[in-house]
């Protein structure tokens, strides 16, 4: 197809200009070194069905595309010279139509076969449309759990408070942490361990969640409950338990202490200036709170808001909000490569995605 010849000689083009510039970098003694690049994207959403309005009414969902931009995302990354050591997929994978069309497994299963072809692992984060096709205890025990990842060499034993929750427990948080270059620790967090998707109607955890919505409110619907907390606690969105709160607070207590730089990765943005829409965790305060008060943390990585967002709080943390996958149309695309320096991040992005250059607080 024309369109898509015409897409890769840009990108190619951008590739290498960005690539210069990386490469001036690490030829430059008194310049920052490239330490490791990572790709990143968000949304696929897939579908087999045709093109459709959003569920706001304000945009194209593209459903069958969204598989083929996976593909194209894939084969760039692997073409890459700087090759990538791991993809963030930032969650909703596939749609939440296939419950409908019944076509949930079938379709996990088509993206799961392209992945198998990237030559850097995928670490997977969970969203809502993960919750609204299979419940937590399938995905815990599904190849979207990949906590086999997770560096545990480090600062884990059967007692440190900083291991992640048990790995068979569907009731317990989806995060875990990685270090894949000295000095750097990645972590995926569950925006969606508070959530009334996903979970026995009996359960503690849904009542707990659905407690957290109604307050002292008893509406039928969890989307009707706009005017408590400004419009973003839906049941779309989700939150941190107390107990995650609590380790990730200790996982960056050890950050801090070994002077690592620490990125976080989460489906639902914490931050107001990161989104445009309703797409906020419940109790993104909290969240912030905690990152706050470590001088580790210098990104959080989102999706969920398919329009993509960017701010750097009070801190000096950036918040980048990733564009979604499902609403690019053909001839764009919606994904990124980062550039890990000691002192900044430089995001290749492509298509709807920009390119920035993010650097690092003091």
């Amino acid at each position: 197809m024309i369109w898509l010849d015409l897409y890769v000689m840009i990108a190619r083009l951008q590739e290498t200009c960005l690539k210069s510039i990386c490469l001036e970098c690490e030829e430059n003694n008194d310049g920052p070194q490239l330490c490791f690049t990572f790709g990143v994207i968000a949304d696929i959403q897939y579908a087999d069905k045709g093109d459709a309005l959003s569920f706001w009414k304000t945009g194209i969902r593209y459903y069958r595309n969204s598989y083929h931009l996976l593909q194209s995302a894939i084969e760039e990354w692997n073409s890459e010279a700087n090759q990538p050591g791991f993809v963030l997929q930032l969650g909703d994978i596939i749609d939440g139509v296939n419950v409908k069309l019944k076509t949930s497994q079938s379709s996990l299963d088509k993206l799961l076969r392209e992945i198998e072809k990237s030559k850097a692992p995928f670490h997977h984060v969970w969203g809502n449309h993960e919750l609204y096709n299979f419940n937590r205890d399938y995905l815990i025990h599904s190849k979207l759990n990949t906590k086999v990842l997770e560096d545990t060499s480090a600062l884990c034993s059967s007692t440190s408070p900083t291991c992640s929750p048990n790995n068979s427990d569907p009731m317990q948080f989806y995060a875990y942490h990685f270090s894949p270059f000295p000095k750097f620790r990645f972590i995926i967090v569950d925006t969606y361990d508070l959530s009334i998707l996903g979970l026995d109607r009996t359960s503690r955890k849904y009542q707990q969640s659905w407690d957290f919505l109604m307050q002292d409110d008893n509406p039928e619907n969890a989307n009707d409950l706009k005017d408590r907390c400004e419009e973003y606690c839906l049941e779309f969105n989700g939150g941190f338990s107390k107990e995650q709160l609590e380790w990730l607070n200790e996982v960056l207590t050890f950050a801090d202490q070994n002077k690592e730089k620490v990125v976080i990765a989460g489906h639902v943005p914490i931050h107001p200036g990161a989104k445009h829409g309703h797409c906020l965790a419940w109790n993104y305060t909290a969240i912030l709170s905690v990152l706050h008060a470590h001088a580790c943390v210098v990104c959080y990585i989102a999706g969920h808001d398919h329009s993509g967002g960017y701010c750097v709080d009070d801190k000096g943390i950036h918040h980048l909000t990733l564009e979604g996958v499902i609403e690019t149309p053909p001839g764009s695309h919606a994904f990124a490569t980062v550039y890990m320096y000691d002192n900044k991040m430089i995001i290749h992005g492509r298509g709807r995605t920009p390119s920035r250059e993010l650097e690092f607080r003091k």
